[in-house]
């Protein structure tokens, strides 16, 4: 750690938090340089869905590098990405009834939602975005302008405007976010600048898991029909599987206008992002958004492993459903074994949070389970909630282990706050 110590930025945060070195993973383990193993329920902030070094996908890596493939080539057509894409086709979109073009970004979750608001402000012919309380979209200066943290918005150094925050479902009794935003577009006198878009996740990761409700998802999209804006889903953490469904929309119904995809888009923490485009609303000029490491070919690679190995059945998404019940039942026993509004338990599917009423308790409880051998983030406004985001792929036994180090890192951690 010496040398992270002296050389290393001081914005790091992660080699904070779990002061060790890492230097190898399996599945659902990251292994120390003491040889100390730990479970993983961290799993890349969501980009190892399918585990650390999965085999399948390490298999078709290994191959495509022992055959010289190519590695870099921005938008060239290469066999990598038309692999890719025929497969994303064939067993996420067409099975779904889905109809998209696919465009490639730079390699990271910001730059597709960078993509997303410029061609939704080209297509609308609006500066205005919609979005809500508590959202994270990135740390780029449009996708900051879209969150809603303060702590990471200051850090942009100028005003982030070009934006309407309303209110996330269940963010306040007092205020319905839908209701007023309709409101004010019908009326002409309230000095709204009209807007072209809206964007929001469904499940708030970084804002501290709040899940939105299916309804209220309607109603989101059945506003924006009306209204003519443009639905934008930021699929980025609850995407690929992570609440069951390959797309985390897919539960209310719902067919966004524009989707950005990115974390477990490649499989293996490779990085890589795309945005998805209703057909019509693809209108870039050529070379109008472009970056150098937008044909990640082993991303490519990784991505048409992992969806022909995980999404050609449904074995995968009830799995993941099983795992969803086994993770809610413990989190609601941890929650009802403590005061009364002490702890909170939200989420769906594998992406799920313990909300403190004392918010210092979070950041008790992440330290106390790295020390019994366990990683968790915190998230939330004030980092007030744990955040579990273990690979899809974990066992049922794993999952068990990792439950009981959380349980009693609350016990122990609440006990002494007591």
């Amino acid at each position: 750690m010496k040398v992270i110590e002296e050389l290393e930025s001081d914005v790091r945060l992660y080699s904070r938090l779990w002061p060790t070195v890492f230097t190898k993973a399996q599945g659902s383990f990251i292994l120390g340089e003491d040889g100390r193993s730990y479970l993983d329920f961290f799993a890349g902030a969501g980009a190892l869905n399918y585990g650390h070094n999965n085999k399948y996908l390490k298999k078709a890596l290994i191959e495509y590098l022992n055959d010289d493939g190519i590695i870099h080539s921005l938008d060239m057509a290469t066999s990598a990405k038309i692999g890719f894409l025929s497969a994303f086709n064939d067993c996420i979109l067409a099975p779904r009834s889905l109809d998209y073009k696919v465009q490639f970004t730079g390699p990271t979750g910001a730059n597709a939602v960078e993509a997303a608001l410029k061609i939704a402000r080209k297509i609308s012919k609006r500066s205005t975005v919609v979005c809500f309380t508590n959202a994270f979209h990135g740390m780029s200066l449009g996708a900051l302008a879209v969150s809603g943290s303060e702590h990471k918005r200051a850090a942009a150094g100028i005003p982030l405007s070009q934006t309407i925050r309303i209110p996330y479902d269940g963010f306040s009794p007092a205020a319905d976010g839908l209701e007023l935003l309709d409101a004010m577009l019908r009326d002409g006198g309230c000095g709204l600048d009209r807007p072209g878009a809206v964007i929001v996740e469904t499940v708030q990761g970084e804002g501290g898991v709040k899940a939105a409700r299916p309804a209220w998802l309607r109603s989101l999209a059945a506003l924006c029909a009306e209204h003519g804006l443009l639905l934008i889903v930021d699929d980025i953490q609850a995407g690929c599987g992570r609440t069951g469904g390959f797309f985390s929309f897919e539960e209310a119904g719902l067919a966004p206008d524009i989707v950005c995809l990115s974390k477990s888009i490649s499989g293996y923490g490779l990085p890589m992002a795309i945005v998805l485009l209703r057909p019509e609303l693809d209108q870039w000029n050529p070379g109008e958004h472009s970056g150098t490491f937008r044909g990640n070919n082993l991303a490519f690679v990784a991505a048409t492993a992992a969806i022909t190995r995980y999404w050609h059945d449904g074995a995968l998404e009830a799995g993941t459903h099983r795992h969803a019940a086994q993770v809610t039942a413990a989190l609601a026993g941890i929650a009802g074994s403590h005061p009364a509004g002490l702890i909170a338990h939200q989420g769906r599917g594998l992406i799920h949070g313990l909300a403190f009423s004392r918010p210092h308790l979070a950041s008790a409880v992440s330290r106390r389970a790295f020390e019994l051998g366990l990683l968790v983030e915190t998230s939330g406004p004030r980092g007030e909630v744990v955040k579990l985001l273990p690979p899809l792929t974990i066992s049922a036994e794993s999952l068990s282990a990792g439950l009981d180090i959380l349980a009693q890192a609350v016990k122990e951690t609440a006990d002494r706050a007591d």
